[in-house]
């Protein structure tokens, strides 16, 4: 009973992951279930039976991806180092594909739920990851505190520097961690310190 529960739960992960590496090659709307059978290795059929509709997979696949990039981002609270190398390394893999997923948010609903689950993942690993920092600012100041250390760490930074501007990996998260740590040192100067 335990092997074939595994062997119903490894199937299911392929499907999963078939599906998300379409969506990095294509439109989410081009991406039919024998595209996704074939690379999984499996049947339409079996797609169908595991998750009852395309919907049901694309649904599946969100929950999936969203699980797997919360576990990417994981950083030491407060570390400020550590989390910039964290999250440039979760670009680094997905990067290009959330930049995909972005460009399609406003012809395709679907992706444009996964786009705010995104966007809600990345607010909540701010809001976790930097709280010590946000901590020492004011409530007043803390939402707009989060929204600078958001964009310093967000995506679009990554490509800027990484595919724009073709900068080195370590160039790329230099360059990410000089910003937020400006941005941590700017919220620990007093108010009317002439630093600012």
């Amino acid at each position: 009973m335990t092997t074939r529960a595994e062997a119903v739960e490894e199937t299911r992960r392929r499907v999963l992951r078939a599906t998300i590496a379409l969506s990095a090659e294509k439109s989410t709307l081009e991406i039919v279930l024998a595209d996704v059978a074939a690379r999984a290795g499996v049947t339409t059929k079996t797609i169908l039976r595991h998750f009852g509709s395309r919907e049901g997979l694309f649904d599946a696949a969100t929950d999936y991806a969203r699980n797997e990039v919360v576990q990417e981002r994981l950083a030491p609270v407060g570390d400020l180092p550590a989390a910039i190398t964290v999250v440039v390394d979760h670009y680094e893999e997905r990067g290009d594909w959330v930049i995909r997923m972005l460009a399609q948010e406003d012809s395709d609903d679907r992706v444009r739920r996964v786009v705010e689950t995104g966007r809600g993942v990345h607010r909540d690993w701010v809001d976790t990851t930097f709280k010590p920092q946000l901590d020492s600012v004011s409530a007043a100041e803390r939402p707009a505190a989060a929204d600078l250390l958001a964009v310093a760490t967000d995506v679009y930074v990554w490509k800027l520097l990484r595919r724009d501007r073709g900068l080195t990996r370590d160039k790329t998260e230099q360059r990410m961690r000089v910003l937020a740590q400006a941005i941590v040192d700017q919220l620990s100067t007093p108010e009317g310190d002439d630093r600012t």
